[in-house]
């Protein structure tokens, strides 16, 4: 899964890449993209661990991309902007930072401190981006179509789902909301849209706020949440025994980086199921709506092949009986077929011909 931080300059983002990778970028290079794969924090995970003692343990991980930020006020701006935005469209989803703290020492873009208008402003040139590749498309088509071709149908049809893709975006509408089947989702997908994302939005706050602050109410996002980047820079750089100490002065029960590591899995639409044995303990991700033998197929396409059934038992049951012996005398492990939908937290044992 790859998650994109983009915001208007000043916004912390960059901060908050490094507080959640451990990767610093260096204000005074070049601009360019920063990439970094992090381990999900899973709390299941590391309790199977404890209890199997397994010889290697591999949580499930993101890809997270740092992009330059967006200055859309002028044309070198949004030039320098838009070379990044092919990159940018590999993303599975965009963390959308906005800023809305003080700081004399780090002059806000526009002079100003506005968390709303930097969250229109940055929704306003996704929309601008995904218009200006729908209208350049349109525009070919519509000639290509005013002479006999073989692809004429295909093309005919490609032109009146972009023409409502147009006419939505005209009206700020995300494509997200037009594109619902997965036939339109399928025909469009080259064009990998910035308003099809879904959007994780990050109000950055002063440190004072760091315990208290809410997200920022927004339209079109799947999640909002507040957080300090500077305090989450601070606690990444803390030895393991002395986060928590600093985490309750603050009032967090955990760092901010990990809950929006897990808002991100989740917003995008994915879940674990966990492995367990001697050899590995390890987190497998699945989108939510998996079956049984989807899952399987994620650990080994044999096992998919010649899947007879899953023993599964949800963790929770696991934990509550003590162990995977605990479960099975209780009636908690269960035989499930192909069409079983996995659920996240899952803990599968795949039986194979294969």
């Amino acid at each position: 899964m790859k998650v994109m931080f983009v915001g208007l300059p000043k916004s912390g983002k960059s901060t908050l890449y490094a507080a959640v990778t451990g990767k610093a970028v260096d204000p005074y290079a070049p601009p360019e993209v920063h990439q970094a794969v992090v381990k999900v924090p899973d709390e299941r995970l590391t309790h199977l661990t404890a209890l199997c003692k397994p010889k290697k343990t591999i949580e499930a991980t993101i890809e997270f991309y740092d992009v330059p930020g967006c200055s859309p006020e002028d044309a070198h701006g949004r030039e320098d902007w838009r070379k990044f935005l092919p990159i940018a469209r590999q993303a599975e989803l965009l963390v959308v930072v906005v800023r809305d703290f003080a700081n004399d020492a780090v002059p806000a873009h526009k002079d100003r401190v506005d968390a709303a208008a930097d969250f229109t402003a940055m929704w306003d040139e996704l929309i601008f981006a995904d218009l200006d590749t729908v209208t350049t498309r349109v525009e070919k088509l519509e000639a290509s179509l005013k002479k006999p071709t073989k692809t004429h149908d295909a093309e005919k049809r490609e032109l009146a789902l972009l023409s409502r893709c147009r006419d939505a975006l005209e009206s700020e509408t995300p494509l997200s909301s037009v594109l619902t089947t997965d036939d339109e989702r399928k025909l469009v997908s080259s064009f990998a849209f910035m308003t099809q994302k879904p959007i994780v939005c990050v109000r950055n706050v002063s440190d004072d706020e760091a315990g208290t602050a809410e997200g920022l109410p927004a339209d079109h996002v799947e999640a909002s949440l507040a957080l300090s980047a500077s305090i989450e820079a601070e606690i990444a750089q803390l030895e393991p025994e002395d986060r928590q100490l600093f985490l309750d002065d603050l009032g967090l029960a955990t760092p901010a980086r990990d809950r929006l590591i897990q808002t991100c899995y989740t917003a995008c639409g994915l879940i674990s199921f966990l492995t367990m044995g001697p050899d590995e303990c390890r987190a497998w991700t699945i989108r939510k709506g998996s079956t049984a033998v989807e899952a399987a197929g994620k650990i080994h396409t044999d096992l998919a092949h010649g899947f007879i059934r899953g023993e599964t038992v949800a963790y929770d049951d696991l934990v509550a009986n003590t162990d995977m012996k605990g479960a099975k005398a209780a009636g908690k492990v269960r035989a499930e077929g192909r069409s079983y939908v996995v659920q996240d937290g899952d803990i599968l044992n795949i039986l194979s011909s294969a």
